[in-house]
C-alpha cells in the first residue's frame, strides 16, 4: 500500500526517486475504501483451473475485490459444463452497461490460428474496444497479450518452430517503472506457447514500453504508456504442477511434446517439479492492482 506524507515534506522527492509510491495528504482526504470490481474474460479451456490460478493471486492483496467472471457466447467449451459457466458465468451483453476497476484477459491455447479465422474473434475484439471506455486497467496474459497487442496497436505474431515451454529467467528494462515495483533484479516466469512477439515490431509503437525481456522467452512484459493496457506473453499464474499437465496430456496425445525447460529437477519428468515463481506472480498481480487500478480509478464507478 502507499506511504502516505505530507504534501511539503522533503523526503517526499526522495522517495519518489527509489520508485516508493507516496500519497500525498490531499489525495488521501478524497479517497474512500470500496470493493475493487474486477472482470476476469476466462479464454482458458479448463476455466475452473484459471480460476482458481487466478483468484489465489487476486485473493492476496490486502484490497477487497468483487470479482466476475466473463466468457465468449459465440464459442462453446467443451471443457468446462454448461451448468457452471450458467451459474458463475456472464457474457459481454450482460456486463457491457456496466464499468470496471479492472479486466483481466486469459490465455488461450490457439497461438497457430490466425486472429481472424478464432471463431469468437469479433466478439472479442467487441470486449476490448468495450474496455477502452468502461474498464481502468486491463492484464493480458499469453494468448491474450498477444490479441490485445494485435487489436490495439496492430503488433502481429510469428509462429515458432517449436513450443516454447518452461521456466525462464527475466531481467527488467526500467526499474523506475511501478508494475515491476518490488521485483528482483532477475525472476521466473513460466511460458507455454507457439507464437511469439517480435521486439522490434513493439518498438515501432510510440505508445508502448518494453518493461521485461528475456534471453530466452524473449519479450515478456509491455505496457501502454496510460498504464491502461499490460500484456505480460508468460503464465504467471500457473501454479507448479499446470506445466507437468500439458506436458503429459500432450504425450499421451502422441505429440512427442519437448521436456519443459528448467521446470522438472535434472529434466526428469518424473521428478515432482518445484514451484519457483510465486513471489513474482504476487508482486506483479499486487503492482497491478495497486498501482493501475486502486490508484487510477475513480471512486464512483
Amino acid at each position: 500500500m502507499p506511504i502516505k506524507v505530507p504534501d511539503l515534506l522533503p523526503a517526499k522527492s526522495k522517495l519518489q526517486e527509489e520508485n516508493i509510491f507516496v500519497m500525498n495528504e490531499s489525495r488521501a482526504f478524497k479517497q474512500d475504501i470500496r470493493p475493487l470490481k474486477i472482470l476476469i474474460l476466462n479464454l482458458m479451456p479448463l476455466k475452473q483451473q484459471t480460476e482458481t490460478h487466478l483468484l489465489r493471486l487476486l485473493g492476496n492483496s490486502p484490497l477487497q475485490i468483487e470479482v466476475g467472471l466473463l466468457h465468449t457466447s459465440t464459442h462453446t467449451s467443451s471443457n468446462t459444463s454448461p451448468e457452471h459457466l450458467k451459474q458463475f458465468y456472464k457474457s459481454i451483453d450482460d456486463v457491457k452497461a456496466n464499468k470496471y476497476d479492472g479486466l483481466i484477459i486469459t490465455g488461450a491455447p490457439i497461438e497457430k490460428l490466425p486472429y481472424e479465422e478464432v471463431n469468437y474473434w469479433e466478439e472479442l475484439s467487441q470486449i476490448m474496444e468495450w474496455s477502452k471506455t468502461n474498464v481502468t486497467s486491463t492484464l493480458h496474459i499469453c494468448w491474450g497479450a498477444m490479441a490485445g497487442l494485435y487489436y490495439h496497436y496492430g503488433v502481429d505474431k510469428y509462429i515458432m518452430s517449436e513450443k516454447l515451454s518452461g521456466i525462464y529467467t527475466h531481467t527488467i528494462n526500467d526499474p523506475r517503472e511501478k508494475v515491476v515495483s518490488g521485483f528482483d533484479e532477475e525472476f521466473l516466469v513460466p511460458h507455454s506457447r507457439h507464437a511469439d512477439i517480435r521486439k522490434e515490431d513493439i518498438e515501432k509503437v510510440p505508445n508502448l514500453k518494453i518493461i521485461s525481456e528475456s534471453e530466452q522467452a524473449r519479450v515478456y512484459m509491455v505496457a501502454s504508456t496510460d498504464g491502461k493496457q499490460i500484456f505480460v506473453t508468460g503464465h504467471p499464474e500457473y501454479d507448479s504442477l499446470t506445466l507437468k499437465k500439458e506436458f503429459d496430456r500432450d504425450t499421451a496425445a502422441g505429440l512427442n511434446p519437448t521436456i519443459p525447460e528448467n521446470y522438472y529437477p535434472n529434466d526428469d519428468p518424473n521428478r515432482t517439479p518445484k514451484l519457483r515463481w510465486r513471489t513474482h506472480s504476487n508482486i506483479l498481480i499486487s503492482n497491478w492492482l495497486n498501482y493501475y487500478v486502486y490508484q487510477e480509478t475513480p471512486f464512483e464507478l
